[in-house]
């Protein structure tokens, strides 16, 4: 038994240890549950009928109005489960997993086109009528852009104060549900986070590397870099790119990301720095093995642990910032976002404590639930919390 545990690398024992601890099980499984409310959003709010009846022929009105998006991430998540049960190496994993999700989007932005116009009320207003024999619809039988133009009432409505109509969360300003476009806005909050967080990983280590094994001119040079890069203020410069290019997603997320690499660049050059003088790493120097190998396959997955633990606070740093930007209203126009529904809170002549309390409470867990597997990571990390723990 204590052979495997050798062979692990110090970022997957690191993670081991990291999971053993309830604040990073509870921030997990909070997670956990945005992941699955994202992926099968259209399945949870949705105006459109899952399955119904009508004259003895089945249809679901949803698989119809399924977007590119919606069947990409459903078969990046069943992929991504049933990679989770063959036993082959995390990086083969992982690799698989970009192919697939590449292919897939390619591929679903190809083929899949539902229609342009969505009609809601058409459904409702058969359903009434009693057109179909039986009907099938989400635990939230409203989609996120559809404002119940049909019942007469687009205003701001508290929860379950209308009998005909019962909204768990209420509606905003245009009649929405609230709940449902709180279960849409998720993948802007995750997708944010993980993108953002992913383009400032990428380069953040691959600077931090070089800086960090080459060292001399390379280190001073990049570290004159990260300081220029430190300096700028990514607030001002997403509204300054808001105002002349106007509110894109795709554009938040770059933004984000090559502007907060620095930290995973400091990081990672000092764990090269450390790591490069060990034996293990001198023995494949000796060996004569490609720089490649050295770096990314001797170096860096001993190297991750630090790396992994400003993961986690810079996915959050990253939903806080498009919070903050559709907060002041300079987000996204038509698609929910949680800064966007806190803003109708403070926009209206009354205060409407609906609106503050379920989006800020979202972005409260979710930015609680990162910064609480990062505090664990970096617990677990530290020497000197460990020997004061004992």
């Amino acid at each position: 038994m204590s052979e495997p545990r050798q062979q692990r690398s110090y970022a997957a024992q690191v993670m081991r240890e990291v999971f053993t601890k309830w604040a990073a099980r509870i921030g997990l499984a909070w997670i956990g549950l945005l992941v699955f409310v994202a992926v099968f959003a259209p399945l949870l709010a949705s105006s459109y009928p899952l399955l119904l009846s009508e004259q003895g022929s089945l249809s679901s009105p949803l698989l119809r109005y399924l977007g590119a998006a919606d069947v990409t991430l459903l078969i990046i998540f069943f992929s991504a489960v049933v990679l989770w049960f063959i036993r082959i190496r995390l990086r083969i994993r992982f690799g698989i997993l970009l192919l697939i999700a590449l292919v897939a989007t390619l591929l679903c932005n190809a083929l899949v086109s539902p229609p342009k116009l969505s009609i809601y009320e058409e459904y409702r207003d058969k359903q009434r009528a009693g057109a179909y024999d039986w009907v099938i619809t989400a635990p939230i039988p409203y989609s996120p852009k559809d404002y119940l133009r049909d019942a007469g009432d687009t205003g701001l409505e508290a929860p379950l104060s209308a009998s005909e109509r019962q909204h768990w969360f209420g509606t905003d300003e245009n009649g929405a549900d609230v709940l449902s476009r709180m279960i849409h806005a998720s993948r802007i909050a995750l997708g944010i986070g993980f993108v953002a967080t992913g383009i400032a990983m990428l380069i953040g280590t691959l600077i931090g590397g070089l800086m960090g094994y080459f060292s001399g001119i390379y280190d001073m040079l990049g570290m004159r870099l990260v300081e220029i890069f430190e300096a700028i203020p990514v607030l001002f410069l997403l509204l300054t790119f808001v105002a002349f290019f106007g509110r894109n997603l795709y554009v938040m997320m770059i933004i984000i990301g090559i502007t907060s690499w620095t930290g995973f660049a400091r990081y990672v050059r000092a764990e090269f720095l450390k790591l490069r003088q060990q034996e293990f790493v001198q023995s494949a120097i000796a060996c004569g093995l490609p720089l490649y190998s050295i770096l990314f396959r001797h170096i860096l997955p001993n190297g991750m642990a630090p790396v992994l633990v400003a993961a986690s606070f810079g996915v959050a740093s990253a939903i806080l910032a498009e919070a903050t930007l559709s907060f002041l209203g300079l987000g996204l126009v038509d698609d929910p976002s949680w800064g966007q529904m806190l803003n109708q809170a403070v926009q209206a002549a009354t205060f409407n404590w609906w609106m503050a309390a379920f989006p800020g409470g979202a972005i409260f867990l979710t930015v609680f639930a990162y910064n609480l597997i990062g505090e664990s990571m970096r617990d677990a990390i530290d020497p000197h919390l460990k020997k004061s723990a004992r």
